[in-house]
């Protein structure tokens, strides 16, 4: 169980790193507001998506091709 939370919290940092990246460049693009707002609840959902198959994982619930938390 403890090497499973040591990989989850990897991932999430790592996912973290990411969205964070995405968002930065996002920002120096410059595209106008609905496109801009589009794209970052495209991110969010994506993000959150993940997150709730990772910690489906954790639980026991499976997932669809994500790396595994053993």
């Amino acid at each position: 169980m403890i090497p499973a939370l040591i990989n989850l919290i990897f991932w999430l940092l790592i996912l973290g790193i990411l969205v964070a990246l995405a968002v930065w460049v996002l920002g120096q693009l410059g595209l106008p507001e609905p496109i801009r707002r589009i794209i970052y609840v495209t991110v969010v959902v994506l993000v959150v998506l993940v997150v709730v198959l990772l910690l489906l994982q954790l639980v026991g619930g499976g997932g669809i091709g994500l790396p595994k938390l053993a």
